[in-house]
């Protein structure tokens, strides 16, 4: 069974050992120890994995952790539970992320009217009075 020491899945997760830390700190990891050493197996990468996607994707830490909590549980009734919950909050996500798309490509073109009648007041030039 392979095993990584935290420098080791840092590596490979393009993390620091900092953010591995701050994850088991709110009991979303809990390594093996070996002495004063941390240990992590398959199961902490691959946690380790979906915490990672999980912030990247914009969801909250306790949605993370239920999600995680259910994924342990891997028993066939709460596989399907698993599944509605990643399912509900993907869709919230989604819209939520979708309204945030539509505010941006307003202010856009907001902004690009704005910076148009700017460049518009500059072009025009003054007429001289003789």
């Amino acid at each position: 069974m392979k095993l990584w020491t935290i420098s080791e899945l840092c590596s490979e997760l393009g993390i620091t050992t900092r953010t591995i830390r701050f994850y088991e700190d709110k009991g979303l990891l809990t390594p093996e120890r070996l002495g004063a050493n941390r240990i992590y197996s398959y199961k902490d990468k691959a946690r380790m994995q979906l915490i990672l996607r999980g912030k990247r994707l914009g969801f909250a830490l306790d949605e993370i952790k239920e999600y995680i909590d259910l994924y342990d549980a891997d028993l066939g009734p709460m596989q399907r539970e698993q599944i509605n919950f990643l399912l509900e909050r993907v869709k919230e996500r989604r819209v939520a992320l979708i309204k945030q798309q539509n505010d941006l490509q307003e202010m856009l073109r907001e902004l690009t009217l704005i910076e148009d009648e700017c460049q518009g007041m500059l072009n025009v030039r003054p007429t001289v009075k003789g």
